[in-house]
């Protein structure tokens, strides 16, 4: 069993990963128009580490420290970060919750109760719609719980209707991304029905939204996943979306395993946020 003195020097380590990522990529912005875009494949993850403390196999908030890093030493004032773990990043969320400075962006699984007990892809049990930023920070905060069964088709719906048109009225500086594999299909902490495919999608359309807004600035933090065959292809995948090579999930998922989503409720949700959000 792994000490407390080896846990945090490796939270240690991977918190310092991040910050060392932010400097190479804001160094190579500045010589290139298409930096490459750096992640950060890092173990413990951290959206869960709230301000007091650790949470939910997370010691520190990797992002949170990323993203105040960004901002004091290299001047990056606005942060756009999106958080695609099937678990709310409440952590994150609770960190710049007043700050007008960095907008949070989170889809996960909604909370539903299942005979009495959440399903643990709900957990921590945060995230609701209506949780919006509050004082200065208010609407600097977009979370969108997705109902069990979204899947592919969801998301990019929501990448296109929700994460395009706030980053683009958001005009960040740097875009940082808590990317969490749990929403996987074979996953087995939730039931959402994500393929191989859908994260070589948000991997190849983060990275074009970050050229488009903000020079290429884009760091990848790696959070959940918990079924090591899926977690390793999607991360595998990421990697070739950022190469630009050809994504080989068709030889890796297998449909029979996908259901029908629920596309009527996930653009309920969609125009809801809307409508709160006012775009």
């Amino acid at each position: 069993m792994e000490s407390k003195i080896e846990t945090f020097q490796e939270s240690l380590l991977a918190a310092g990963a991040g910050i060392s990522l932010v400097d190479s990529v804001v160094a190579a912005s500045r010589v290139s128009k298409d930096p490459p875009v750096a992640f950060a494949l890092i173990r413990p993850p951290g959206h869960h580490a709230v301000p007091k403390g650790a949470m939910g196999f997370c010691v520190f908030g990797n992002i949170a420290i990323g993203a105040r890093y960004a901002q004091r030493m290299h001047g990056l004032k606005r942060v756009f970060i999106i958080d695609f773990d099937v678990h709310h990043g409440n952590g994150t969320n609770d960190a710049f919750y007043e700050d007008p400075d960095i907008f949070f962006l989170s889809t996960h699984q909604s909370c539903s109760l299942i005979l009495g007990s959440m399903l643990a892809g709900s957990y921590p049990g945060t995230g609701k719609i209506d949780q919006i930023g509050s004082g200065n920070g208010e609407g600097s905060t977009l979370n969108l719980p997705l109902p069990g069964g979204s899947g592919d088709t969801a998301m990019r719906t929501v990448f296109d209707e929700v994460i395009v048109p706030c980053a683009q009225m958001f005009k960040p500086d740097i875009i940082l991304v808590s990317a969490g594999y749990d929403a996987h299909l074979l996953d087995p902490l939730a039931s959402l029905q994500f393929t191989t495919g859908a994260y070589y999608m948000l991997a190849s359309s983060i990275k074009q939204l970050a050229k488009d807004l903000c020079g290429g600035c884009c760091v990848f933090f790696l959070e959940g996943g918990y079924n090591l065959s899926s977690l390793s292809n999607s991360v595998a995948e990421s990697f070739r979306a950022f190469l630009g090579d050809r994504s080989l999930a068709s030889e890796l998922d297998d449909p029979s395993y996908l259901h029908e989503e629920p596309l009527k409720k996930v653009k309920q949700i969609i125009e809801k946020v809307k409508h709160i959000h006012s775009f």
